[in-house]
């Protein structure tokens, strides 16, 4: 049972990734507890750290951490200089209040800060963080070309597009830092406005050059080639795939929202349905094959199942008990850290032992000493 080697023939899907950080982040969005959002968010970062390879999109989830301070940082700041709808009694400061003209009742800028105020903007602070900590272990642990690879044959133009799009730029960046490199070993300046003009000149001459080999390359492949289906394919295919994505929109939302978990999941499972028998139906106008897919196995199964049981097991915490997961700031009480859901949260680990390891670097030996 121990998760073999990553490697290309038993890579795991990148869909799972997806859909595992998907449950982590619906279970976030269901609890203000800040004590059950950082085990998401160290749930989360365990996983990255143990699965992520040497890629350059595995860096993104510091990123997506330091962008989570930033929003934490500019609610609480918000909630002090335009108040808070939460009523409090624990003043910290007063600040100078803006008089604002009566077509502005309900908003105000400056005046009492309370601890209860900003205690509320710091727990909602935290869980926008967790639910951004959580799409960035997605994107650490997901390749995104493979991921669009995966799409469906309807999306395959708008997929090759963004796959173009995304290598384009890594080329330029490695086009420009290479010429930068000769300039410096000819004796050439390679900064300022005369560096930056004459290393601009040979970039944009690679680039076209590459550009005009893809559409070569992608003529050659039959790209934009399509079959004939009739015209009532075709329009049952529009109309189950516009009305799906607007049941996955409604969905999610009531998923996300306070109370909306009722009606969310039927109405989510429903557009999903809808939306993957349109673009099953929108398929059969694509005549491209696709070499080595990736495949759904066992183990997708576990990782995108070990977040779906993360975020049912929250759901139904939030429902039975929700003081605990949303702990009062008025009156003033510490969180505490409720013992079922937190079980459920420790779920999420599963894809750290079930999913395949990452490929470890060769070890060197030490040179052999010379006598």
């Amino acid at each position: 049972m121990r998760a073999p080697e990553a490697s290309r023939a038993n890579a795991l899907h990148a869909g799972a990734w997806w859909l595992w950080a998907l449950g982590l982040a619906t279970a976030a969005s269901r609890t203000t507890n800040p004590l059950l959002l950082a085990l998401l968010a160290a749930v989360a970062g365990y996983v990255v750290a143990a699965r992520r390879t040497d890629a350059p999109w595995s860096r993104s989830y510091g990123a997506f951490l330091k962008l989570g301070l930033l929003v934490i940082g500019i609610r609480v700041v918000f909630s002090v200089f335009l108040g808070s709808p939460i009523p409090g009694s624990h003043v910290l400061f007063t600040l100078p209040e803006v008089p604002l003209p009566d077509w502005a009742q309900g908003v105000r800028v400056g005046g009492r800060v309370t601890a209860e105020g900003v205690l509320f903007a710091l727990y909602d602070g935290v869980r926008l963080a967790v639910l951004l900590a959580c799409v960035g272990a997605a994107n650490a642990l997901a390749n995104p070309a493979r991921l669009l690879k995966s799409l469906p044959g309807a999306l395959y133009e708008a997929g090759v597009a963004v796959v173009v799009a995304m290598t384009f730029a890594p080329n330029l960046v490695a086009d420009v830092a290479r010429l930068r490199a000769a300039r410096r070993l000819r004796g050439r300046p390679d900064t300022g406005l005369r560096g930056l003009v004459q290393t601009a000149l040979p970039v944009l001459e690679g680039a076209l050059e590459r550009s005009v080999a893809l559409a070569a390359a992608m003529d050659a492949r039959g790209y934009g080639r399509t079959a004939r289906v009739p015209a009532a394919v075709r329009h049952t295919t529009t109309a189950l795939t516009l009305g799906g994505l607007l049941g996955v929109c409604a969905g999610t939302y009531g998923l996300l929202a306070a109370r909306g978990a009722g009606y969310g999941l039927p109405v989510l499972l429903a557009g999903l349905a809808a939306a993957m028998a349109g673009l099953w139906l929108g398929g059969r106008r694509s005549v491209r094959t696709r070499y080595r897919p990736d495949r759904w196995g066992v183990r997708a199964w576990l990782v995108a199942g070990s977040g779906a049981a993360v975020a049912g097991l929250v759901i139904a915490a939030a429902a039975a008990d929700p003081p605990a997961l949303h702990p009062s700031v008025v009156p003033l009480t510490p969180p505490s850290l409720p013992l079922w859901p937190a079980a459920a949260v420790l779920l999420g680990l599963l894809p750290a032992f079930a999913a395949p390891a990452p490929p470890r670097p060769p070890r060197t030996s030490p040179p052999e000493e010379k006598p």
